[in-house]
């Protein structure tokens, strides 16, 4: 077994939620292979056709990945993952972002131009995909900003891709929506935490709505122009919004959780062209995360 390779109880965890290796086209070659050569390749960014040959042809590895990506079968396993290894997130769950460098050579820059045809599709798209490929011009160049919420842990419970210059405040909602985290026994998974701490960037009067109508606790410090807008109006501007300062503290877990994913070389960088399979190289890195102790 190679260094970062999964350990047998690692695997144990994965294994009864992974596709079954019948099918079209004959059966696949083992899952544990082909996941120890994605895992390999998302540690540490080698192009596709650099694997090393323990883990079979990196053609199968990367057909494999991508199709995960497209199913969605990386977002089942960070579902289902958190229900194995319970999560610290009954008390308190952060929420931050980050931009990233993207690599995405020259196929990222060779896309159809808006209004032109596109010719007939032989599947359909994948769950993940976007028009823009999450690629967007920002300050710092062509860049991707991925969008998390995790829990007291340092360990992701969901995340989403967008464009480097979208705001971070219209996309909260979203990502505390893609919450799901399986119950011991029996029952629907559970969505709701019981805290949720951001920074100032989250600050909205459409965000705390939302968490004041599914009765989620929050610590969410308000800009100083909000709260100068808020006074302004006087009695019709509303209370001002609490903010615990003890707890709030606590909020650098999130982004020592985005440290720790940016410690995958293929996550720091983006090299993916796709939105969706860029998507599925950060969730195997969030799944990584929730198997180690």
């Amino acid at each position: 077994m190679g260094r970062g390779d999964l350990t047998n109880c690692e695997w144990s965890l994965l294994e009864p939620h992974l596709p079954s290796p019948g099918g079209r086209g004959g059966r696949w070659n083992g899952h544990r292979t082909v996941l120890n050569g994605i895992l390999f390749r998302v540690r540490t960014g080698v192009p596709w056709r650099d694997l090393p040959e323990r883990y079979d042809s990196w053609k199968t590895v990367y057909e494999r990945h991508r199709r995960w990506s497209a199913d969605g079968t990386w977002d089942r396993l960070l579902q289902a993952v958190p229900g194995r290894r319970r999560p610290r997130w009954a008390d308190r769950l952060e929420h931050g972002r980050r931009r990233l460098d993207v690599l995405p050579g020259p196929p990222a820059r060779g896309r159809r131009p808006q209004g032109q045809a596109a010719g007939p599709e032989k599947r359909t798209a994948p769950r993940h995909h976007r028009p823009d490929e999450g690629l967007g011009r920002s300050r710092g160049g062509l860049t991707s900003k991925i969008h998390l919420a995790g829990e007291g842990g340092c360990r992701p419970m969901a995340l989403l891709i967008t464009p480097g210059q979208w705001g971070d405040a219209p996309q909260m909602i979203e990502v505390l929506d893609r919450i799901r985290v399986p119950r011991p026994l029996v029952g629907r998974p559970r969505t709701r935490p019981g805290h949720v701490s951001g920074d100032k960037a989250y600050s909205s009067r459409r965000n705390r709505r939302y968490l004041r109508r599914r009765r989620i606790k929050h610590t969410i410090p308000e800009p100083r122009d909000q709260r100068a807008n808020r006074r302004r109006r006087g009695s019709a501007g509303g209370r001002p919004a609490g903010f615990d300062r003890e707890r709030y503290r606590r909020r650098n877990e999130v982004e020592r959780t985005i440290n720790r994913l940016k410690n995958s070389r293929a996550v720091a960088t983006r090299y993916d062209k796709r939105a969706y399979v860029f998507h599925g190289t950060v969730t195997a890195a969030a799944v990584r995360l929730w198997l180690r102790p």
